[in-house]
């Protein structure tokens, strides 16, 4: 039906009721009805009055199949002034008012009006409901969020899901019904809802939880083996990237995550803003989310260099897209290649470089070790060498917990690459600094992604060893962490972020079968031993290197241990003459600084 439409029937239908109201009201008192000025000039006053004020409120505007208390009182306001307007035409005509006539009228106006607007959706409310034959859903959260989520829900014809009841913890709202739902109790009573009403989906409808309260809520879910899903993020409906109605399920990286590290906005704002900055790897999970995040405090021009062409368009395209007031300008060059290195910094002259291009795979880098001494240690000396060329004033590394105490030749070489970093700190004007985190959740190559592919193919999933743990953090935060850590470089740190307790693979790995709508008996788990180079515990300082006090919410300054740069260019002018087992026994010595009389230790 077009506007004109009906706009013509709501105002032929206010018409009638205000006729009509006006009889009955002179019939109940038992007057004489008979036509005369008085009560003509009375009616018309009332329809034109309610008309205007019904236009003024915009009431004809308002849409019948959300009718609520807002249209009550729009219809109370409209009803009550076209009355009272009435009142005073009567006595500056006829110095007399029909009071108890006018009452009646208002009353059955305000039943004839206000019933004629909810009685279509009263009539569409039980329409769908017989209609509305999606999966059964149970909505967690009784707030604004979820009485949101069952309106949009129950209200939309072509909805799969459809509300039944509610679980809150509010006792006030237990027991109670919110538009015809009921709230049946708290979260202790998930699992024997899902039973007693046949449920085949929950929603997790509370954006203000916390991943304390969430992981809680979850492993409740987690016992029904019922699909359990959750709002987009809040941002993203505010941007409007997705609606309400689009719920996702819960990912391990709700679970795993912390509350997100504040950011120093001001001191970042002083720091990249209108300045040039140039992030290597930029096409990795972690470089291409250092160049979203730096994107937000709006540099004059950011350089994306990495060696893999495909990620380095893809991260362009979706910065352009999103940043039309940056330069983002693409470098496809290898770290390994000293001259093309010199030759980008001194054409782009940037004031910050994140280096976040290295070699990350434990098993392969220990099968390839001099691999990962030309991309992580020769990589790194060359991009440090020319920032300092440059006149970079900041240089920032990304590091590893698997640098500390390290078993593999991985770690090795990212411990030695930070030894790189301070070494040229003592030397150049440019302030180093590296960045040393655990594992990322849903990088490439994470054990995240290898699990879910393991769980479609309907398993088993493998884990190394029952006792493994590791820290995880999430890719936002870690490249938030990254871009701190230069704002509060003075050089030489090795920033370490506070990153809770570390989580047993065991647990992760059955968390995420549950989320998945599977039980661990289904899919199974099998342990195929320690890989050479892995740790069962990682750690992010060593006993030498710890330092408990903050420099910034969650995130620690530990004490340096490095040596002397001329072991480093023994390393670098020889490893090509060592075999693979004695390449491996000099980057694990060096790194973890069992080279006599030169190691040296500087507090920061």
């Amino acid at each position: 039906m077009t506007y004109r439409k009906r706009l013509l029937l709501l105002i032929i239908l206010d018409s009638l009721c205000v006729f009509t109201a006006i009889y009955f009201s002179h019939l109940i008192l038992s007057t004489k009805y008979y036509l005369t000025p008085f009560l003509v000039v009375s009616s018309l006053t009332l329809l034109i009055g309610h008309h205007l004020l019904a236009a003024y409120y915009k009431l004809y505007k308002r849409v019948l199949e959300y009718a609520s208390i807002g249209e009550l009182v729009t219809i109370f306001k409209s009803v009550t002034y076209s009355i009272l307007i009435t009142a005073v035409v009567q006595f500056l005509f006829y110095q007399d008012v029909y009071i108890r006539a006018l009452v009646i009228t208002w009353m059955l106006l305000m039943l004839f009006i206000g019933g004629s607007r909810f009685v279509w959706r009263l009539y569409r409310d039980a329409y769908l409901k017989v209609k509305n034959q999606g999966e059964r859903t149970l909505i967690i959260g009784a707030g604004s969020a979820g009485t949101m989520i069952a309106r949009q829900l129950k209200n939309n014809s072509g909805s799969k899901l459809y509300p039944v009841a509610f679980i809150d913890d509010d006792c006030q709202k237990q027991q109670m019904e919110i538009m015809g739902i009921p709230v049946i109790g708290g979260v202790n009573l998930i699992e024997k809802s899902v039973i007693e009403f046949d449920i085949k989906n929950i929603i997790i409808a509370i954006p203000s939880l916390n991943k304390k309260e969430l992981n809680k809520i979850v492993q409740e879910c987690s016992k029904t083996n019922v699909r359990t899903q959750t709002l987009p993020m809040i941002e993203d409906l505010v941007l409007g990237k997705v609606s309400v109605n689009d719920f996702r399920d819960v990912r391990i990286e709700d679970l795993l995550g912390r509350e997100p590290v504040k950011l120093d906005d001001k001191n970042l704002l002083d720091t990249i803003h209108h300045q040039t900055i140039l992030v290597t790897g930029a096409g990795g999970s972690i470089g291409s989310e250092i160049c979203r995040q730096v994107s937000k405090y709006k540099p004059s021009k950011i350089v994306l260099l990495g060696h893999g062409e495909n990620s380095i368009y893809t991260i362009e395209q979706e910065l352009l897209n999103t940043y039309d007031e940056i330069n983002f300008v693409t470098e496809i060059a290898d770290v390994q290649d000293k001259d093309k290195m010199f030759a980008i910094l001194l054409k782009h002259r940037p004031s910050m470089v994140y280096h976040a291009a290295a070699h990350k795979h434990v098993p392969l880098m220990e099968r390839n070790p001099e691999e990962a001494v030309k991309n992580n240690v020769i990589g790194t000396k060359n991009v440090a060498e020319a920032a300092d060329h440059a006149k970079v004033k900041t240089f920032v590394m990304v590091s590893t917990d698997k640098a500390v105490n390290p078993t593999s030749v991985m770690g090795a070489t990212k411990r030695i690459a930070e030894m790189v970093v301070q070494h040229m700190d003592t030397i150049s004007n440019t302030r180093f600094v590296a960045v040393r985190f655990g594992n990322v959740l849903g990088s490439r190559g994470s054990v995240i992604p290898l699990f879910k592919k393991q769980i479609q193919a309907g398993g088993p999933v493998t884990v190394t060893h029952p006792d493994m743990e590791r820290y995880f953090m999430t890719i936002p935060e870690a490249s938030r962490l990254v871009i701190q850590a230069g704002a509060l470089a003075r050089g030489g740190e090795i920033f370490v972020l506070d990153m809770g307790d570390p989580v047993k693979i065991i647990d992760l790995a059955k968390n995420l079968i549950k989320l998945s709508g599977y039980s661990v008996e289904d899919i199974g788990i099998v342990y195929s031993g320690i890989r050479p180079g892995e740790k069962l515990f990682e750690e992010l300082l060593n006993e030498n290197e710890v330092h408990h006090k903050q420099v910034f919410p969650k995130i620690h300054i530990g004490k340096a241990t490095f040596i002397e740069g001329k072991f480093l260019s023994v390393l670098i002018n020889e490893f090509e003459n060592l075999s693979i087992d004695e390449l491996r026994v000099t980057l694990l010595d060096i790194a973890g600084g069992r080279v006599k009389e030169e190691k040296l230790v500087v507090n920061y």
